[in-house]
């Protein structure tokens, strides 16, 4: 199969396009016919050796832990799928090296969902890792219909779907933002504030009494200014502050999870969740597109066609 590898630890510019050898399929795992990988920071940070004090790395290594596809095969007493299912997954192993930048991935069924209808290949690819990543910060908050939640970044990749997710819960959402991406923030159901220098004040002037619920999805001491508003100062989670905890808040490290996948998969088949893509590129030009992730200035996902 071809594939998008790296010989050892390197940048965007070491990324070449190999044969490798078709993947195994475990007991219990599915072999997916790669339609669309998405791309996310961590791919690259991971790349340049940014997580090996934590995580087994063994080279040719490829890339991405975000899939949609076709199941091409089943492992052994695996009844939860069938060859020609359409699913998507956070297909994120336990080491570093089979990734999703590729023809074929394998993933354990605890990773894997159907791909809902009203999702393209594309978004499918973008939904896994940031939308399990924002559904698993709400649900450390216990985000409930009727309160008030601050996203930090709210119009990013995680927190546009945190916003669309908590709107679908009934809660009100107050979203940070740039000026330009205010338009984009009030069509995903929330209020937009612009980030920055005064930011308790702005939030204060929209909720007086105090915010329920927040998100950190951008770091830069969004917790401190997060818990300057909150009515209760361990309601906070990031996902960019491991000092969050310190603080009496949380820390969220997104885990694979099958289940919490097919949940966000329903919302968008009801319509109450949509994908924004910022970028579309086919496979052989991952380089350029983690060069694009890296301007952090991304509105929505970047997905690779295969």
């Amino acid at each position: 199969m071809k594939a998008i590898a790296l010989e050892k630890y390197g940048s965007a510019d070491d990324l070449e396009l190999v044969e490798l050898p078709k993947p195994k399929v475990a007991p219990a795992e599915v072999l997916i016919r790669v339609e669309a990988a998405g791309v996310n920071p961590v791919d690259w940070k991971l790349a340049a050796g940014g997580l090996d004090s934590m995580m087994e790395a063994g080279f040719p290594l490829v890339p991405g832990w975000d899939v949609a596809g076709v199941v091409e095969e089943v492992g052994l007493d695996t009844p939860e799928f069938a060859v020609g299912d359409e699913v998507m997954a956070y297909a994120r192993k336990d080491w570093a090296q089979n990734g999703t930048y590729a023809e074929q991935v394998s993933a354990h069924v605890r990773m894997v969902a159907h791909k809902p209808a009203a999702l393209s290949w594309e978004e499918a690819a973008g939904l896994p890792l940031a939308g399990l990543t924002a559904y698993q910060s709400l649900r450390r908050l216990d985000v409930a219909s009727g309160e008030t939640v601050l996203v930090h970044a709210a119009s990013g990749g995680v927190g546009s779907l945190a916003t669309q997710i908590a709107v679908a819960r009934g809660a009100r959402v107050i979203g940070t933002a740039s000026e330009r991406n205010h338009e984009f923030l009030r069509s995903l159901g929330a209020e937009a504030v612009t980030y920055g220098e005064g930011l308790a004040e702005r939030v204060r002037e929209l909720v007086p009494e105090g915010v329920d619920a927040a998100l950190d999805f951008v770091g830069d001491g969004a917790v401190d200014v997060s818990q300057e508003v909150l009515k209760r100062p361990d309601r906070v989670v990031s996902i960019a502050d491991p000092g969050a905890v310190g603080k009496g808040g949380h820390y969220v490290w997104v885990r694979p999870d099958a289940d919490g996948l097919a949940a966000l998969g329903n919302l968008a088949g009801e319509g109450k969740l949509s994908v924004n893509l910022d970028r579309v590129l086919p496979l052989a030009e991952a380089g350029e597109a983690w060069r694009l992730s890296q301007t952090g200035r991304t509105r929505g996902k970047i997905v690779l066609t295969v």
